[in-house]
């Protein structure tokens, strides 16, 4: 690598242009969860093509989730961009920008933790089975609200890092399935078979400072910069899935420092919940 390249700041939008040119020139070929899930590329999704799904939690700033997907778009690149519901992710019209540029549309779920604390500011208590109906319930409804101007076939959970409980209860009781959903990475992506990154605590071996975005796999890189992932690109498999969080990608000074400072903030509590995991893992039952 040019000594330009590495001298470059992480998490930046050139960054980003750098580390998606490396993975094509290893030759991988990009699709949508959808896409993949569907088999529709068959002929270029084999043991002897290199392959990767590039999916973006869109958590909030949906305005540099719209510039990744810019950048994504101008190397012919598809990927999945998961939306929340919740106003600081929820734009219609970045949504609908994301998707004329061939991106897939996902519902970024967290409907337990949404029922949950609706319950809790009411001093309620409830018990898992009824709190398990009552987000499955919101989860309906709110795919709905997707459905109204995309067709939505793929559905991923949102980490929810200081809540109680894992948004994916649901499918202890529920089946996505027979909502005409096809997938849900957590599931339905073999991490045996794709070695799985996520910026997740803006490194990329945030695994410590993970609470819920976390995968058992047979791989296991430490990787903790792009650059060190761009160095090595050679070392990975030929299936691959990157998650990103396009909020913690600006080329402006202000805001990458605001991100970085941020981001270290939420590590430390991270580490704190994790360290005590098995305490705030009880499910609470009346």
């Amino acid at each position: 690598m040019v000594s330009e390249q590495k001298n470059k700041l992480d998490f930046t939008k050139s960054t980003y242009k750098s580390f998606l040119g490396e993975l094509q020139k290893r030759g991988y070929f990009f699709a949508s969860l959808e896409s993949y899930l569907k088999n529709e590329h068959s002929k270029v999704f084999s043991s002897t093509h290199p392959n990767s799904i590039i999916r973006h939690d869109v958590d909030r700033l949906p305005q540099n989730s719209l510039k990744l997907a810019q950048i994504e778009n101008s190397f012919g690149i598809k990927g999945t961009y998961y939306f929340r519901v919740v106003p600081e992710s929820y734009d219609l019209e970045i949504m609908q920008k994301i998707a004329n540029l061939g991106h897939e549309i996902g519902y970024h779920y967290e409907d337990v933790d949404l029922v949950f604390r609706k319950i809790k500011d009411k001093r309620q208590k409830i018990k898992k089975d009824e709190l398990i109906d009552l987000a499955y319930e919101s989860f309906c409804k709110h795919l709905e609200t997707f459905r109204k101007n995309y067709d939505i076939k793929t559905i991923c959970m949102h980490g929810s890092p200081r809540a109680k409980y894992d948004n994916k209860i649901i499918w202890e009781k529920y089946n996505y399935k027979e909502l005409g959903l096809i997938g849900e990475p957590y599931y339905d992506i073999d991490f045996n078979e794709f070695a799985y990154f996520t910026d997740t605590g803006r490194r990329w071996n945030g695994n410590n400072v993970s609470v819920r975005d976390k995968v058992k796999s047979k791989y296991d890189f430490n990787f903790k910069t792009t650059q060190q992932i761009i160095d090595n690109i050679d070392q990975l498999p030929d299936k691959v899935m990157f998650t990103i969080h396009p909020e913690r990608w600006h080329d402006n000074p202000l805001l990458w420092t605001k991100e970085l400072i941020f981001q270290n903030i939420k590590n430390v509590v991270k580490r704190v919940m994790i360290k005590n995991k098995d305490k705030s893992k009880k499910i609470k039952v009346v």
